[in-house]
């Protein structure tokens, strides 16, 4: 495991310096090899997440370790799958460093025993960490293409167009990817807090008990929420989208290092 776990640290930081180079120099075969060695990374990281499923009998998200590990892993596994439709080859700059950011920060985690819960509850625990996690990805893409958004649009602004315009995709590609990866992310979210609402009911013996962590996480409900709304009803595009993005993200972000931290 240890030597998986090596060779996909090495595939996402030798892609993220990869992509840079792209970025710069605006080479096909810089951006395929980068690429492939992503994929390569994910795949021995794919193992290791299979090795300690076979171990330990659960998903790895029940610690902060563990559950950081696995978001690397599942943001790098939404960036893939937005490529298959998208092709928005710059984006795997902000991506592959943000996954390598999650792993090495897990690898120097302590690594706590896992005291199981009882069957049931521990298996609702898994569906809420899991699903959240998965719904965190997704809305770190969205995050991290509104960022680019946000770069394009003033870029594009400016009367000497330079170094990012040039290199980044049209605004209407970056609002579509941002709004496919809200769509993704929103509902994942959503049932990530049900399950952790169930979740307190079979642990606790209540539903809601207003601690920080639970109104946090309303916040960042209803601001997604609120988002998803003005985007489906109201038909916001662009800068606000963008800017409301980056905030939700900020927020959610906040609130997931409150539930293990908290």
């Amino acid at each position: 495991m240890n030597i998986l776990f090596a060779l996909s640290m090495a595939g996402y930081i030798g892609s993220s310096l990869g992509y840079q180079g792209y970025i710069v120099l605006q080479k096909r075969l810089i951006y395929r090899v980068s690429s492939l060695v992503l994929l390569l990374g994910f795949l021995c990281h794919t193992g290791v997440m299979g090795l300690q499923i076979a171990q330990s009998g659960h998903l790895p998200v029940q610690n902060l370790q563990e559950t950081l590990s696995t978001f690397g892993w599942a943001v790098v596994a939404v960036f893939l799958l937005l490529q298959i439709r998208f092709h928005l080859m710059v984006l795997g700059a902000l991506v592959a460093p943000l996954a390598t950011l999650a792993v090495i920060i897990a690898s120097i985690l302590p690594r706590p025993q896992v005291q199981l819960a009882p069957f049931l509850s521990s298996l609702w625990r898994t569906v809420h960490i899991g699903t959240l996690v998965l719904g965190l990805a997704a809305l770190a893409i969205a995050c991290l293409v509104g960022i680019l958004y946000l770069i394009q649009e003033g870029a594009i602004k400016e009367k000497k167009r330079g170094f990012f315009f040039r290199r980044l995709p049209s605004l209407t590609l970056l609002d579509s990817v941002g709004y496919a990866s809200l769509i993704v992310g929103f509902p994942l979210l959503t049932f990530g807090i049900i399950s952790g609402v169930i979740y307190a009911q079979m642990v606790h013996g209540r539903l809601w008990s207003w601690t920080p962590r639970e109104v946090f996480a309303a916040i960042t409900w209803l601001v997604y929420a609120a988002l998803v709304h003005e985007r489906l009803a109201v038909g916001w595009r662009g800068r606000r989208a963008a800017m409301m993005t980056i905030v939700g993200f900020v927020i959610l972000v906040f609130t997931f290092f409150l539930f293990f931290l908290g």
